[in-house]
């Protein structure tokens, strides 16, 4: 009966968040890589923050590549946030 409880997500405690990555900071920006596990991989993703106007701006980085480490999605995740900060800037946060 365990066996079923695990299988189906009964009785158990919610999946603990994705722990996070080192934050880096890039032309103003602090991005922070939470890259979400999906099987045996790992899905890209970070969290972009700016200070603006005495206000923190979040922008949530999700994006569909994958990678088979955790250390690869952190590197990956940090790399396309870097791209997305280099061609939007603070459009990023529209």
């Amino acid at each position: 009966m365990n066996f079923l409880k695990k299988l189906f997500g009964a009785g158990g405690a919610a999946p603990a968040a994705p722990a996070e990555g080192a934050t880096v900071e890039h032309d103003g920006f602090r991005i922070t890589p939470v890259p979400a596990q999906e099987g045996g991989a790992w899905r890209i993703g970070a969290r972009v923050e700016k200070d603006v106007g005495g206000e923190t701006r979040v922008h949530e980085l999700i994006r569909a590549d994958r990678a088979n480490s955790r250390a690869e999605a952190d590197a990956a995740s940090v790399a396309k946030a870097k791209q997305a900060i280099d061609q939007l800037g603070d459009g990023l946060f529209r």
